[in-house]
Parts: structure tokens; sequence; C-alpha cells
């Protein structure tokens, strides 16, 4: 059987977009990392919000502490049990999840949708979106924004992204 290296391709072992899915691409992982940003840290906490298996949730926690999304810490000490907060590079994916869902509440009716995003202090709904830190210019525009081979790049990498602007190569 193949393993899930062996079905990569080079140029998508480089790509940032396939590394971060490698990470975070799972269902369980992202249901988990939504809880903890609504702040559950505990094991019992994830396990009954989420209605998974003891065995599928220790094996994301496992995984999404060795990938430096949470950390794991002691809350009591007889026995001893620990919590998992999320790390800085865990809360820096906090835009990505509310992207996703932001995504899928815009195919639906306002009626329909179970979960919104608010305005902490006025509790009004607030509609997120990707825009450009330097313009504030909209992402979602396909036609305005493309991807490009960028200065770490392979050949092959420069060789997919040939026909478009590319950032210059690294000096030797």
């Amino acid at each position: 059987m193949a393993t899930l290296a062996s079905r990569i391709r080079l140029e998508d072992r480089e790509c940032p977009l396939s590394t971060t899915v490698e990470h975070v691409g799972e269902w369980w992982t992202l249901l988990i990392l939504h809880d903890a940003f609504d702040g559950y840290t505990r094991f019992d906490q994830f396990e009954e919000n989420l209605g998974i298996s003891s065995s599928m949730l220790t094996t994301r926690l496992k995984t999404l502490v060795a990938d430096g999304l949470l950390e794991r810490r002691p809350y009591q000490s007889h026995p001893v049990r620990y919590e998992y907060v999320l790390t800085e590079l865990g809360r820096s994916l906090r835009p990505v999840i509310v992207a996703l869902a932001a995504w899928g509440n815009a195919r639906l009716a306002p009626e329909q949708r179970s979960m919104i995003l608010v305005d902490a202090n006025s509790g009004e709904e607030v509609e997120p979106v990707v825009v450009d830190a330097r313009t504030g210019r909209r992402l979602d525009d396909s036609d305005a924004y493309v991807f490009a081979a960028g200065p770490a790049a392979s050949p092959v990498m420069r060789s997919r992204y040939a026909t478009r602007a590319q950032a210059p190569a690294p000096a030797d």
C-alpha cells in the first residue's frame, strides 16, 4: 500500500497550501481547533462536545501538540491531568477557521446559519473577508490575484508558474 508521502508530488512538498493541509486538513483537527478557539482546553470537554472517540481524540491532540499548535500543560497533580492550550502558532490559524466558517455561511440563507461571527462589543454580525494587508483590497477576485513562484521555489515550482509574475530567485 502506498504511503501518503509517496503520493505527494515534488512541488506539493514545497507548496505552503499542501504543507498546511498536512497539518490541519483533517476533519477532527479543524473541529478541535474550533473548540480551542471557543475556550475548550480539557480532554473531556473536547470529547463531550465533539462526540469523538477517546482514541481518535488522543491521536489528534498528540499531533496538534507535535505540530506546535497546542501546548499540553498540567492543570492537576493528583492524578496528573492535562489541558491543551493554543500556542501562538495555533492562535495564528484563527483567521483561517473564521474564513472557512464564513465560506460555509455564505452558501446558506441567514435564517439557516447555526453559527455566526459577531462583534464582541456590539453583538452585531460581521462579514469576514480576506484582504491584502497593504492595499485593503479583497483577495477573492481571481482575476486580480494569482499564485506565483516565490524566491525559494524549486525549478519544478518555477516551471509551474512560468507564465505568471515571479519573485526574484535567491542570490547565490
